[in-house]
């Protein structure tokens, strides 16, 4: 699956961008997260942009694109990713689009956060998050079951983002609606934009978010794939699409028994394939065959009919000439001579 999350600043997405990653097992590519570790660890990519971030301003397209592109080039982002936070303007979807042509890999999706602004502002200056582990809370909407301590790790380092302040937020919404709003016209063009309400409790937006995955991109996905290449499958629970409704198997039994169904559909859907095949062919070859056997016997007969007529013809006439002469020169001579002994 290869999917782009798309919101204001604040709206969900890196959360429902890590449930996907952990339940789809493909990589959660955040290109703010990737800014922000190379300004943490000083690198030559983070001194250029440490100001332009604190600011709240949007990085350049090809500093962005080129973050994002490297870690889409990796081994693990080969089973698919969820992209959250990129692309942010048009030229940096039409490179990301370009990119992923030129990996036979195109964009599938692009989910769309519905939230309304008053809300953005205050999830965003609420968000709190782990020096440890990265772990994210909101001391408004979802804070730690422990004040001040991390539900994964423990820790008791929950610390703002540095461009979590008032200004750095109001400044990134006004570079959403100026930059990232027309994103929305770009991939609804394409036919791959769904939009996903998201206010309300994280676990329903996430029932949301699977739903429309896995009635669009996940059908049989996984089956296929092991049907075709002859691997066996490894898991207690999957979720199939069959006739377009969602049929959940939780046993190894049943999905064993949902496997061997869809072997017999896409046998006989193949064998269907085939038999339209070799009918479409034996149509063609008889056509041509009666076409080429008429021709042949219409030039012959003609040509034959025209030269033996022509022959006989020519025979009979000069025959008929040269009698007729000869008897006629004969019998003048002879009744002259007869005359003339007499008198």
């Amino acid at each position: 699956m290869r999917i782009v999350l798309l919101g204001a600043p604040g709206c969900g997405k890196g959360t429902q961008a890590k449930l996907m990653a952990e339940k789809y097992r493909v990589p959660q590519i955040s290109s703010g997260e990737l800014l922000r570790q190379a300004v943490s660890e000083k690198t030559d990519l983070g001194k250029r942009v440490e100001s332009i971030m604190a600011s709240g301003e949007l990085v350049s397209d090809d500093i962005a694109t080129d973050a994002v592109t490297e870690r889409l080039r990796s081994n693990e982002s080969k089973r698919g990713f969820v992209l959250d936070g990129f692309p942010r303007t048009i030229p940096q979807a039409q490179q990301l689009d370009t990119r992923l042509g030129w990996m036979n890999r195109p964009l599938q999706l692009a989910l769309y956060f519905s939230l309304d602004p008053a809300v953005v502002v205050k999830r965003t200056l609420g968000r709190l998050e782990c020096a440890k582990c990265g772990a994210s809370y909101n001391r408004y909407f979802s804070p730690p079951a422990k004040r001040g301590i991390c539900e994964h790790c423990g820790s008791k380092e929950l610390v703002q983002r540095p461009d979590d302040h008032q200004h750095a937020v109001r400044a990134r919404l006004d570079a959403y609606d100026r930059d990232t709003v027309p994103l929305i016209t770009y991939f609804k063009a394409q036919h791959k934009l769904r939009t996903v309400e998201g206010e309300g409790d994280i676990q329903d937006i996430f029932k949301r978010i699977c739903e429309i995955v896995d009635t669009e991109i996940r059908p049989l996905e996984t089956k296929v794939i092991a049907i075709e290449t002859g691997r066996e499958y490894r898991s207690d629970a999957v979720t199939l699409i069959s006739g377009g409704k969602v049929v959940r198997k939780d046993s190894r039994a049943d999905n064993d028994k949902a496997v061997g169904q869809a072997k017999q559909r896409l046998s006989a859907r193949d064998s269907k394939k085939a038999a339209e095949k070799k009918v479409a062919k034996k149509k063609v070859v008889k056509k041509k065959a009666a076409e080429k056997k008429v021709a042949k016997k219409k030039v012959v007969k003609k040509k034959a009919a025209e030269k033996k007529v022509a022959k006989k013809k020519v025979v009979k006439k000069k025959a008929a000439k040269e009698k007729a002469v000869k008897t006629k020169v004969v019998v003048r001579k002879s009744a002259t001579k007869k005359r003339t002994h007499k008198g």
